[in-house]
């Protein structure tokens, strides 16, 4: 043994209206495999749209440490904020918005993506020229006739779970070649962490099977479904309500905050949002029970446990920033909860 490990810093550039990810190697020595041994670093923010060439330093700022199940030897997975250079949140860091230091918010994200052609940039299971039969027999599907890419997403499942991300499952979704991956955790924050540690094992296994992974959240016209990152989201409110008015009352005051939403769930968003293939029109806003058409969606799950349980809202797309959507939502229904006097049951 060498002593030495890999430490691989993942961070978000700047670029708008979508960030990408970002990522370099540090090899230290004697690591211990925490995250409070991870030493802060830097990088060329010139050259991520995030500093002038005149002043380029931003800072990394390690906020999640998970063994890295894609590299041999001592590997691990550095998941960073960035700071600007006299330590302050940069204006591109959408973690440091989330009000939640009590991690009384849970969120489950339900992440949308498709696998495609990097020759083509069409979905793989789309013939060359042509169109595979309409959608319906694609959605959980089993099958070389109606499954396509199985072996990457198995591999980027095992890969998550070696990795200690709280992934909650797969299965492929309603367009051939759509699938989509599940996480969630008792904390805003780390449920952003984990949903970008995901993206990035799965874009570093699309270089080993030649796979583009596409976060676009319409990435085929026509009648098609859209790719969504469902946010399923909670606090101690919710999960102890017991009462459908304050269901009710907390889902309505997302309604006068439209504008404040769709603004960080992800650009091209109106193209998705269209009323079609189980999504409300981007200007309009509705909830119901069971309802995959709506805004919001009240699980029956919740309904069944007694109004106990869980809101998911439907309208972020596969692209947007995890981070950025909880905050959003964090400040809605806090805003709510004090406007309404609700406490937990």
């Amino acid at each position: 043994m060498s002593g030495k490990s890999k430490l691989e810093y993942i961070w978000l550039d700047g670029y708008t209206p979508t960030q990408s990810l970002r990522a370099k190697t540090k090899i230290v020595k004697d690591f211990s495999g925490k995250l409070e041994d991870c030493p802060m670093w830097s990088f060329d923010g010139s050259s991520t749209e995030q500093a002038p060439g005149g002043s380029s330093d931003c800072l990394l700022k390690p906020v999640a440490c998970h063994p890295d199940p894609g590299r041999l030897g001592d590997g691990y997975l550095v998941m960073c904020e960035v700071l600007s250079a006299d330590g302050s949140a940069h204006p591109s860091n959408g973690r440091a918005t989330i009000n939640d230091d009590d991690d009384d918010f849970w969120f489950g994200f339900e992440q949308e993506y498709t696998l495609m052609d990097p020759d083509t940039m069409r979905p793989i299971g789309f013939p060359a020229g042509g169109y595979p039969a309409p959608q319906g027999p694609y959605y959980c599907s089993v099958g070389a006739a109606n499954a396509f890419g199985r072996e990457i997403v198995e591999e980027h499942l095992e890969q998550c779970l070696q990795a200690g991300l709280t992934v909650e499952g797969i299965n492929g979704e309603v367009m051939a070649g759509q699938w989509e991956f599940q996480v969630f955790a008792k904390g805003a924050a780390a449920a952003g962490d984990e949903i970008w540690l995901g993206r990035y094992l799965l874009e570093r296994l699309g270089e080993k099977y030649g796979l583009a992974i596409s976060w676009h959240c319409k990435p085929m016209t026509g009648d098609w479904n859209g790719s969504g990152m469902h946010a399923n989201f909670s606090n101690s409110v919710l999960r102890t309500a017991g009462s459908k008015d304050v269901y009710d009352k907390i889902c309505q005051a997302f309604e006068p905050r439209i504008k404040e939403h769709i603004a960080v769930y992800g650009a091209d968003n109106d193209k998705r949002l269209t009323g079609l293939h189980e999504t409300q029109s981007i200007d309009k806003f509705s909830y119901g029970v069971s309802d995959r058409g709506a805004s919001i969606r009240i699980p029956v799950g919740t309904v069944e446990a007694g109004w106990k349980g869980w809101l998911e809202d439907r309208r972020p797309a596969s692209n947007a920033d995890p981070y950025k959507v909880a905050a959003v939502i964090i400040n809605t229904v806090k805003k709510a909860c004090k406007d309404l006097a609700l406490q937990p049951a």
